[in-house]
C-alpha cells in the first residue's frame, strides 16, 4: 500500500490529527501526525487489517526548526510488506508526545534515547531516562543551539 493510500484511510478515521502529506521528497514520503493523536494512530496503523504496521523500524527524535522539536517513525508491515514514515512536530516550549512504546516495544530503548539526545519527552514512557548520557549531563547535544561543555566532572572535553 501506497503512503497516499494509508493518508487517506487515516484522514477519514483521524480528520484533523493528521495532517500534511510530503511526496516530492527525496527519499520515503511521509506525512504527520498530530502529538495528541499518535498513540491511538499507531495503534490503528498496528491493528487495522489492511495496514498490519507491526513493526516499529526506527523512531528518531530531531532538531526539526527553530521553535519545533520531531520525531519520526519508520514503520514496516511484515504482513503487507510496505513501509510507511510518519513525524511529529513539537514546540521546544513544551516537547511533549505521547509514548508509543505500548504499541511497539521497540519503541522503548527509541524514545529513551530521543528523550536523552533531543530533549523530549514522551508522555507515558514506562521508563524515560537518560540512556547514553549520565544522569548529571546537562542539556541536549543534538540540539542545534547546544554548547559543549569546556569541562565535565573537572576532565576537559576534547573539542
Amino acid at each position: 500500500m501506497e503512503t497516499n493510500e494509508v493518508y487517506e484511510k487515516l484522514k477519514r478515521v483521524f480528520e484533523d490529527g493528521i495532517g500534511e502529506i510530503k511526496t516530492d521528497v527525496p527519499v520515503y514520503p511521509f506525512f504527520f501526525v498530530s502529538a495528541d493523536k499518535i498513540n491511538a494512530v499507531s495503534l490503528f496503523l498496528r491493528d487495522e487489517e489492511s495496514l498490519q504496521f507491526d513493526n516499529l523500524s526506527c523512531l528518531s527524535g530531531m532538531d526539526y526548526d527553530k521553535d519545533n522539536l520531531a520525531v519520526v517513525y519508520h514503520l514496516y508491515s511484515y504482513v503487507h510488506h510496505h513501509k510507511l514514515v510518519v513525524k511529529v512536530v513539537i514546540p521546544k516550549s513544551n516537547p511533549v508526545v505521547k509514548t508509543v512504546s505500548d504499541v511497539w516495544a521497540a519503541a522503548d530503548w527509541h524514545e529513551r534515547e530521543a528523550y536523552d539526545l533531543v530533549g523530549m519527552t514522551f508522555e507515558g514512557h514506562p521508563d524515560l531516562r537518560r540512556i547514553l548520557l549520565s544522569e548529571d549531563w546537562e542539556g541536549h547535544p543534538l540540539r542545534k543551539d547546544y554548547k559543549v561543555p569546556e569541562f565535565y566532572k573537572g576532565m576537559k572535553v576534547p573539542y
